[in-house]
C-alpha cells in the first residue's frame, strides 16, 4: 500500500537523521541508499516542496529537499503534467522570497531550480518577455527580496550552458537566444542595484555571469558602463577584489571573443582595462598582501597575457610592460601563482616562431626580418624566464618525508617547468639555454663535494633542466656538453643526483655518438651508468634506460666492445657478481640494448651473439622443463614470464630475420613444452604468445616449418583453454602469411577452428560481458583477416556466424571490445566499397542484407543510449558505411526502427531531422553531415533516465531475432 505524503515526509526526516547522526555505518549506508531511491520517485516533488515550506524543518532537511527539488526540475520535469508549471513556479518563487535571508546554500539551489524551469518552459508561458521580464517586474515590485532576485539573476545565464538539464537541444538553443537578446535588460537591472553597497559583491558576480552570454555590446558602451567602472574600482577593495577580478577576467575574455566582434572592435574597452590591471603591479609585489588576493591579481595578468598574446608578440613598448609584469608574476615564490603565466609563455613562443603569424608580411625576406626582430626583442625576457623557473625543480629539503600526493605534485611541477624550458628553447635555441644552465651547474657543483653532507639539490636541479632541453641542443655543440659529460663522472654517489646524471646520458645519447673520437667519452659514460645500476633502485632504472639509448645511438661504435657489454648484461640479467639493483622489468632495457648492438653485426657473428644473448633466459626454462611435467605445472607464472619476456625483447629488437628464425626453431621444443603444460595459465600464455608474435614479426617467411607447428599447437589448445592471447598471436600470423598461397589451407583451417569455437563461447551479451578479452581479440583477428586474407575469410562457412556474433556483442560496455566489434563491421562494409572487394560483394550482400534491419536497429539503439555517448563517433561510422553500401534500403530500415520510439521521447521533427541526414549520407555526403543530427538524437534520447528507458524499451537491441542464413 502506498505511503501517504505525511508518512513519507516523516520517513525522509528519519532517514536524514540516521544519515547524519546514527553511529553505525551500515545504518547510514542504508539511509543514504533509501534517500537516493526516494529522489527518483514522483513523490519526491510534493514531499520536498512540503518540507521546504514547513517552518519546523531543520537545516539538514531543507538542504536535502532543495537539492532534490533542483535535481527533479533539471532532470525529471517531464514527469509533471503541463498544468503543473504555474503551481511549481509559484511555489519556488514563494520559497525564494522566504529564503532571502536564509541559508545561502538553499537559496542557490532554489534559484537554480527556477532557472532550470525557465530552460524547460517557452518564454510565452512566463508571460510577456519570458523569465527575465518576469524577474524585472518582481524586482521592481518587491525590492525587499532583492538578495534572492540577485541570486536568480546570477544563475540564469549559467544554466543556459548546463547540460544536466534534460531539455531538448532545440529548446536549449532557444533559451540561450532569449537570454542573449535580453542581456541589456539584465545589465540595466544590475546597474539599478549598484546603490546597495552591501550587495555589491553579488551584483558583480551576476555581471560576470552575464558577460559569458552577452553578444555584440559596443566597446564604447562597455568602456563607460557603470558596472565596468564598479568592477575596476573594486580591484582596490579587499572585500570586492575576488568578485571584481572575476568581472575583469570575463571582460578580457569578451574583448577577444567572436561574439564581441573581436579585438579590433573592442580596443576602446581594452584601453580601459589594461592600464587598470597594470596598476596592480605594486600590490602584486607587496609581501604583506594576502596570498589569495595576490593569486586573484596574478590571474588577471595571466588572463591579459593569454588573451592579448598576438598584440604582445609584436614587441611594442606597451606590450613589453605587460611582459615585464608577467615576469614579476613568474618570479613569485609561490609556485601556484608563478605557474599561472606558463600558458602565456607557451602561446608567446608559438606566436614568435610560427610562420602563420607572419603571413601579412608577404615576401620571405620581410617575414624573416620581422621574425628576427621580434626574437631579438624577446630574447632577454626568455633568458630571465629560464633563471626564474629553473630553481623550481629543486628537491624540497624534506623530500624523503613527502606524501604520495605531494611527491606527485612535485613531479607535475617538474613536468610543467620542463615545458617552459622547451618553450624558451624554441625562442633562444637550445645551445644558449645550455650555457645559462651550465653556469648554474658549475656554481652548484662548487658547493657539492664528494663528502656525504654535500648540498646536492641545486646541482641535481641544474642537471634536470639540462636534461629537459636535450632535444633542442645541437649534436655539434662542442663548448658546454663535453664539460657536462666530464662533470658527470665526478659527481658524488648521491642517488637522486646519479639518477638525473643517468637521465642526461640517455637524453644526449645521439650527441655522444656524434662527439669527436678524440673525446673518447664512452668508457666513462658506461662507468657512470654501471655506478647508477649499483646505487639505488631509481638510479638503476634510469641507468638501464640510458644504457639502452646509448647502445641504440652508438651501436656501430659499440660492436667492438661486445665482451664488456655482455659482462654488464649478465650481471644485470642474472645477478651474477651482485651489486646491481635492477628489477626484472628494468633489466629488459639491457636485453634491448644488446639486441640493438647485435643487429649491427654481420649475419654469422649475429647468430653466435644471439645464442649468447638468449642463454640467460633459456637456461632457467630448460632447468624447469628437465624436472618433469609435475614441476612445469607447479611453479608460479613469474618463474616463466621473467625469462620469456626477455626472449620476446630479443626477438623484437634483433633485426636479423634468419638468425631469429633459426633461434625459434632451436627453442621450439622448450616453448612447446610450456604451451603443452601451462596452457591453463593466462599470464604464462600471454608472455609466451607475445614472444612468438615478435618472432613471427621479425622472422617473417623465414619461420618455415616452425610456423606450422605453432599454428597447430594454438589451434588445439584454444579449444580447450580459450586463452585470448592465442587469437592475437594468430592475428600476427595472418598479417605475415595471409597473402601467401602456400598457407591458404593452414590458415583456412585455423580461421574455421578459432572463430567456430569463439562463436559458441559468445552466444549472449552476458557471455561478451564475462569475456571481453576474447571478444576484443576475436574481432581484432577478424579485421586482420579482412585486410590480409579476405579470399579465405569471407568465403568461409564461419563468416555469417561471426556477423551474427558481432551483432549480439555491439552493445558490450567494455570500450576496447566494443570498438573491435564496430571496427570489424565497418571493415566488412568498407570492403564491399573497395575495388579489391568487388568480388566479395555477392557473399557479403547475402550475409548483411537479411540482417540489415536488425543491424540498423541495434546501431540506432547504440546511438540513443545502449552505448555510452563517448562511442558515438565509432557507431556513426558503421551506420555511415552501411548507408553508403545499401543506400535507400538503410533509410527504410532506419524508418522502421525510429518509428518504434514513442513521440513522448522523440518528436516527429527530431525523427525527420535524423532520417534526412541519413538520406543525405545515402546520396554520398560525408560523416560530417551525420554527426550533428546523430548527436542531437542521442542527446534527446538520453536527456533523463525515464526517456532513456522508454527508448531502449522500444528498440530492445538485445531481444532481436537474428535471421539465420541457410547454408
Amino acid at each position: 500500500m502506498e505511503s501517504s505524503s505525511v508518512e513519507l515526509q516523516n520517513t525522509v526526516k528519519e532517514a536524514l537523521n540516521a544519515l547524519y547522526h546514527h553511529p553505525e555505518d551500515s545504518v547510514r549506508l542504508e539511509a543514504d541508499q533509501w534517500l537516493q531511491r526516494f529522489q527518483r520517485t514522483i513523490d519526491a516533488w510534493q514531499v520536498s516542496d512540503n518540507l521546504l515550506h514547513d517552518a519546523s524543518s531543520n537545516l539538514e532537511t531543507v538542504i536535502f529537499c532543495s537539492q532534490t527539488l533542483r535535481s527533479k526540475v533539471q532532470r525529471d520535469f517531464e514527469e509533471l503534467p503541463s498544468e503543473a508549471f504555474c503551481p511549481l513556479r509559484d511555489s519556488l518563487y514563494t520559497l525564494l522570497k522566504k529564503l532571502h535571508n536564509g541559508p545561502s546554500k538553499v537559496r542557490t539551489q532554489i534559484s537554480i531550480a527556477v532557472a532550470a524551469l525557465a530552460v524547460h518552459v517557452p518564454a510565452e508561458d512566463w508571460g510577456g518577455g519570458g523569465v527575465l521580464s518576469w524577474l524585472r517586474d518582481e524586482m521592481n515590485s518587491h525590492p525587499e527580496w532583492i538578495r534572492s532576485f540577485l541570486e536568480l539573476l546570477t544563475v540564469l545565464p549559467q544554466e543556459a550552458f548546463n547540460y544536466r538539464i534534460a531539455a531538448r537541444p532545440e529548446r536549449r538553443r532557444q533559451f540561450e537566444k532569449e537570454l542573449s537578446s535580453l542581456s541589456e535588460v539584465a545589465l540595466n537591472l544590475l546597474t539599478a542595484c549598484l546603490g546597495h553597497n552591501e550587495l555589491m559583491e553579488q551584483v558583480l558576480e551576476a555581471f560576470a555571469s552575464w558577460l559569458r552570454l552577452c553578444q555584440g555590446i559596443p566597446a564604447s558602451t562597455l568602456a563607460s558602463h557603470p558596472l565596468v567602472f564598479a568592477a575596476l574600482s573594486g580591484l582596490n577593495s579587499e572585500q570586492l577584489l575576488e568578485a571584481s577580478v572575476n568581472v575583469v577576467s570575463e571582460l578580457i575574455h569578451y574583448t577577444v571573443s567572436e561574439r564581441s566582434g573581436g579585438l579590433s572592435m573592442q580596443m576602446p574597452l581594452v584601453q580601459v582595462l589594461v592600464p587598470r590591471v597594470m596598476g596592480l603591479r605594486e600590490q602584486l609585489k607587496d609581501s604583506l598582501k594576502d596570498e589569495e588576493d595576490v593569486k586573484a591579481m596574478a590571474r588577471l595578468f595571466a588572463d591579459m597575457g593569454d588573451s592579448y598574446v598576438e598584440l604582445i608578440a609584436t614587441g611594442s613598448d606597451e606590450s613589453m610592460l605587460i611582459v615585464q609584469a608577467l615576469l614579476e608574476v613568474a618570479s613569485h615564490p609561490e609556485y601556484d601563482i608563478a605557474s599561472m603565466t606558463f600558458n602565456f609563455w607557451h602561446s608567446l613562443q608559438a606566436n614568435l616562431t610560427g610562420r602563420e603569424f607572419y603571413s601579412s608580411y608577404g615576401t620571405e625576406a620581410a617575414i624573416e626580418a620581422e621574425r628576427s626582430r621580434r626574437l631579438q626583442i624577446f630574447r632577454p625576457a626568455f633568458e630571465l624566464l629560464v633563471s626564474l623557473v629553473s630553481f623550481r625543480v629543486q628537491y624540497p629539503t624534506d623530500y624523503q618525508d613527502l606524501s604520495k600526493e605531494d611527491l606527485k605534485d612535485f613531479k607535475q611541477t617538474r613536468y610543467a617547468v620542463e615545458d617552459v624550458l622547451m618553450d624558451a628553447a624554441s625562442v633562444l635555441g637550445g645551445d644558449p639555454i645550455l650555457r645559462i644552465l651550465f653556469m648554474k651547474l658549475v656554481q652548484a657543483v662548487g658547493s657539492c663535494r664528494s663528502d656525504e653532507s654535500c648540498e646536492w639539490r641545486p646541482a641535481e636541479a641544474a642537471l634536470y633542466c639540462i636534461w629537459a632541453i636535450s632535444k633542442s641542443v645541437s649534436f655539434t655543440e662542442a663548448e658546454i656538453m663535453p664539460q657536462v659529460m666530464a662533470l658527470l663522472s665526478k659527481l658524488p654517489h648521491q642517488p637522486q643526483l646519479l639518477q638525473t646524471a643517468c637521465l642526461i646520458i640517455g637524453a644526449y645519447s645521439r650527441w655522444i655518438n656524434a662527439a669527436p673520437a678524440e673525446l673518447s667519452i664512452l668508457p666513462s659514460i658506461i662507468e657512470t651508468l654501471t655506478r647508477g645500476m649499483s646505487t639505488s633502485e631509481d638510479s638503476a632504472a634510469a641507468a638501464a634506460v640510458a644504457f639502452r639509448h646509448v647502445c641504440d645511438a652508438c651501436r656501430k661504435k659499440l660492436c667492438g666492445s661486445l665482451d664488456g657489454l655482455f659482462h654488464i648484461y649478465h650481471q644485470g640479467v642474472s645477478g651474477e657478481g651482485g651489486g646491481y639493483k635492477l628489477s626484472p622489468e628494468d633489466s629488459l632495457h639491457l636485453v634491448e640494448a644488446l639486441s640493438m648492438v647485435i643487429t649491427e653485426l654481420p649475419p654469422d657473428h649475429a647468430k653466435k651473439a644471439l645464442e649468447m644473448l638468449c642463454l640467460p633466459a633459456v637456461a632457467p626454462l630448460q632447468e624447469i622443463i628437465n624436472q618433469g611435467s609435475g614441476m612445469l605445472q607447479q611453479v608460479v607464472a613469474r618463474q616463466f614470464t621473467v625469462h620469456i619476456d626477455r626472449l620476446a625483447t630479443i626477438f623484437r629488437h634483433v633485426n636479423h630475420p634468419e638468425a631469429v628464425a633459426d633461434a625459434i626453431q632451436r627453442l621450439w621444443p622448450i616453448l612447446k613444452a610450456i604451451f603443452d603444460h601451462r596452457a591453463w595459465d593466462m599470464r604464462t600464455m600471454e608472455s609466451l604468445c607475445r614472444a612468438c608474435k615478435y618472432a613471427v614479426r621479425t622472422s617473417g617467411k623465414f619461420m618455415g616449418v616452425t610456423i606450422g607447428a605453432m599454428l597447430e599447437e594454438i589451434q588445439g589448445l584454444y579449444q580447450q583453454h580459450h586463452q585470448p592471447c592465442f587469437l592475437y598471436l594468430s592475428s600476427e600470423v595472418v598479417k605475415i602469411f595471409g597473402s601467401d598461397p602456400a598457407c591458404t589451407t593452414y590458415l583456412g583451417s585455423l580461421i574455421e577452428a578459432l572463430f567456430g569455437h569463439t562463436t559458441h563461447l559468445l552466444m549472449t551479451i552476458q557471455d561478451f560481458t564475462a569475456r571481453p578479452d576474447i571478444a576484443d581479440d576475436c574481432f581484432l583477428l577478424a579485421s586482420r583477416c579482412i585486410r590480409y586474407c579476405p579470399h579465405i575469410f569471407v568465403s568461409s562457412s564461419i563468416f555469417p556466424s561471426l556477423v551474427d556474433c558481432s551483432m549480439i556483442g555491439i552493445t558490450i560496455q567494455h570500450r576496447d571490445a566494443c570498438n573491435s566489434i564496430l571496427t570489424f563491421l565497418s571493415d566488412v562494409l568498407d570492403l564491399t566499397n573497395s575495388s579489391v572487394g568487388e568480388r566479395y560483394r555477392p557473399i557479403i550482400d547475402g550475409v548483411i542484407v537479411p540482417r540489415g534491419a536488425s543491424l540498423t536497429r541495434i546501431l540506432i539503439a547504440s546511438l540513443t543510449g545502449a552505448l555510452p555517448s563517448s562511442r558515438l563517433e565509432e557507431v556513426t561510422y558503421v551506420l555511415l558505411a552501411l548507408t553508403r553500401t545499401y543506400g535507400i534500403k538503410v533509410l527504410e530500415w532506419a524508418k522502421g526502427s525510429v518509428s518504434l520510439i514513442p513521440s513522448t521521447a522523440v518528436t516527429e521533427v527530431e525523427r525527420s531531422s535524423f532520417l534526412n541526414a541519413l538520406m543525405e549520407a545515402a546520396s554520398g555526403s560525408g560523416i560530417s553531415s551525420l554527426t550533428a543530427p546523430i548527436r542531437e538524437l542521442s542527446e534527446v534520447c538520453r536527456r533523463n533516465r525515464s526517456v532513456h528507458e522508454i527508448v531502449q524499451g522500444a528498440l530492445r537491441p538485445l531481444d532481436l531475432n537474428f535471421t539465420v542464413v541457410s547454408s
